[in-house]
C-alpha cells in the first residue's frame, strides 16, 4: 500500500519526537529539595504529547545546512521548552483559560496556577541555558546569534506582543493586514526561528537563510489558519483542546474575517508559496515539503 503524505509526515514527526523527548528528559534539571514540584510540572507539560512540529523544523533545517544531530537536537529541545512554556501560560485563567491541553488537564489544573506560572518561567529560562551552552555549538558567535534571534522571536515584537495583541483584539473588527500581523507575531515568530536556527547553526549564506525564512513565514501563517479552522470545525476529543473558544471569545482570526472556505483558499496559496521557497534546496528539503502539505490537511 502506498503511504499518503499524511502518513509520511506523521512517521517523520514521530521519529523526530522520540529523539527530542529523550533529549528533553536528559536536559531537565534535578531537584535537591522542595523545588521538585516545579520540575514535575515541567516534565508533565513536556511529555504530555504533541506533534513536535517546531523541533522537527529545527532538525530538518539543520540537515539542509550540514549540521550534526547533536547540535540540532539541543536547539530542537530548547524550542520545545519555549513552545511548552507558551502553552502553559496560554492556558492560564488570566489568558485563554483552557482546562485541556493535548487531551490532558492543563498544567494549572493538574497542579495549580502558581506552579504553572513557575513551570513556564523555568522552561523559558532552560531554553536560553541550553542555547548558551558550548555543547550547542563551539562558536560563541553562533550561540549569541541563536540567543538574540530567539529573544526577538519571543518578545514584544514576537510571541509576547502577539499574545497581548490577541487579548486586546477580542471582540474588535480587525482587517486582514492586522490579523496577519497578529498571527505572524503570536505563532509565526517561533516557527521562523525554528526553521532559521538550522541556517544559523550551519553558518549558511544569506540567500539560503532567506529561503528557509520564507518557507517558515508562509507555512506558519497557513498553520495558524488550519488551527483556527480546527477550532471552529473540529471536536475536542480529536484535537486535544477545547474547541469553539475562539469564536466565543471574539478572537480575531482570518477564518472569522473571511469565512472557512476563503480561509482554506488562502492557506493553500500560502503553502504553494512556502514550497516555492524550497526549490533552492532540491531533494534535501523533501521532508519539509511533506510537512507543509500535512499542515493544512491535519485533523488534530
Amino acid at each position: 500500500m502506498t503511504k499518503t503524505n499524511n502518513d509520511l509526515a506523521l512517521n517523520a514527526l514521530a521519529l523526530a519526537a522520540g529523539q527530542v523527548e529523550a533529549k528533553l528528559l536528559k536536559l531537565l534539571p534535578v531537584a535537591v529539595d522542595l523545588e521538585q514540584r516545579v520540575i514535575d510540572a515541567m516534565e508533565y507539560a513536556l511529555m504530555v504529547g504533541g506533534k513536535r512540529i517546531r523541533p522537527f523544523l529545527v532538525m530538518e533545517s539543520a540537515k539542509l545546512f550540514g549540521v550534526g544531530q547533536s547540535s540540532a537536537l539541543r536547539v530542537a529541545a530548547a524550542v520545545e521548552c519555549v513552545h511548552t512554556y507558551s502553552l502553559i501560560h496560554d492556558d492560564l485563567p488570566c489568558m485563554d483559560d483552557d482546562d485541556i491541553r493535548r487531551g490532558q488537564p492543563s498544567v494549572h489544573k493538574k497542579f495549580d496556577e502558581a506552579t504553572a506560572v513557575l513551570a513556564g518561567d523555568a522552561l523559558l529560562t532552560l531554553a536560553f541555558e541550553i542555547l548558551a551552552d558550548e555543547k550547542t555549538h563551539s562558536d560563541a558567535r553562533v550561540r549569541c546569534e541563536l540567543i538574540s534571534f530567539m529573544a526577538k522571536a519571543l518578545g514584544v515584537n514576537g510571541m509576547v506582543g502577539g499574545q497581548m495583541f490577541d487579548l486586546m483584539a477580542e471582540n474588535q473588527k480587525l482587517d486582514k493586514i492586522r490579523i496577519t500581523r497578529l498571527q505572524r507575531m503570536k505563532t509565526g515568530a517561533l516557527i521562523v526561528f525554528s526553521g532559521k536556527a538550522g541556517a544559523i547553526l550551519g553558518k549558511a549564506e544569506e540567500k539560503r537563510r532567506q529561503a528557509i525564512k520564507g518557507y517558515c513565514h508562509d507555512m506558519g501563517l497557513a498553520f495558524q489558519i488550519a488551527d483556527d479552522l480546527l477550532d471552529e470545525e473540529g471536536r475536542t476529543e480529536e484535537i486535544g483542546k477545547t474547541t469553539g473558544k475562539d469564536a466565543a471569545a471574539g478572537k480575531a482570526t482570518l477564518v472569522s474575517l473571511s469565512g472557512p472556505e476563503q480561509a482554506r483558499v488562502q492557506a493553500d496559496m500560502l503553502i504553494d508559496q512556502a514550497l516555492h521557497h524550497l526549490d533552492v534546496f532540491g531533494t534535501k528539503a523533501e521532508n519539509l515539503r511533506i510537512l507543509a502539505k500535512f499542515i493544512i490537511n491535519r485533523t488534530s
